[in-house]
């Protein structure tokens, strides 16, 4: 087992209305990194941000498998993807 199983699957929404998709093993700390405009280049020019959603994962491998099935969407399938994880939330 991994020492740190928190690792985190998220999605911001940028200023110009595109996502950015990241993987984390702190979200907090790597929100702040986005923020402070030290986080990813493409989100760097693109503020503000938004978190949108997060998903939590035992394994680093799980959060990387879907941070990339998630960039292989189109932008309907993403949008949907988000509210439909929401709403199983609720």
């Amino acid at each position: 087992m991994e020492a740190n199983s928190e690792h985190y699957f998220y999605v911001l929404e940028c200023g110009d209305g595109s996502y950015y998709a990241g993987y984390t093993n702190d979200l907090l700390k790597r929100l702040a990194k986005h923020e402070s405009g030290k986080g990813a280049k493409y989100t760097r020019s693109r503020g503000p941000l938004e978190l949108l959603y997060s998903e939590q994962f035992g394994t680093k491998p799980e959060a990387m498998r879907a941070e990339y099935a998630f960039k292989q969407l189109s932008k309907a399938d993403k949008i949907a993807y988000i509210r439909n994880r929401k709403a199983e939330r609720t």
